[in-house]
């Protein structure tokens, strides 16, 4: 199997719920690293994991709208977000969202 890592911040409903979904166990060896508890290994990568969750697959770093559609493609529930030039457009508006949502559930960005 695959090893596949995915940084993303527990905290956030969102990223929490998108990592949840995506069926990924099939064909890899999925390592989830909440970055709020395991800031470490989180911050190893020295990428700003405000910008967006980090995904590595067998030692290949994609960051933000690149490990959205990167995660996309490896699940079986391919969408929208598959195309690197629909997440790129779409992320934007993802980070506000998740940026607004945090601070009215007084949770701090990371």
């Amino acid at each position: 199997m695959t090893p596949l890592r995915i940084v993303y911040d527990g905290e956030c409903p969102f990223c929490a719920n998108y990592v949840v979904l995506l069926r990924l166990r099939e064909g890899h060896a999925v390592e989830l690293i909440n970055a709020r508890t395991d800031r470490t290994r989180a911050n190893s990568y020295g990428l700003d994991l405000n910008d967006g969750m980090i995904v590595d697959l067998d030692g290949e770093v994609f960051h933000g709208a690149k490990a959205v559609a990167l995660l996309s493609r490896l699940s079986r529930r391919r969408g929208v977000l598959s195309s690197d030039r629909v997440a790129k457009a779409v992320y934007p508006a993802m980070r506000f969202g998740r940026a607004v949502t945090l601070k009215v559930l007084g949770r701090k960005p990371l």
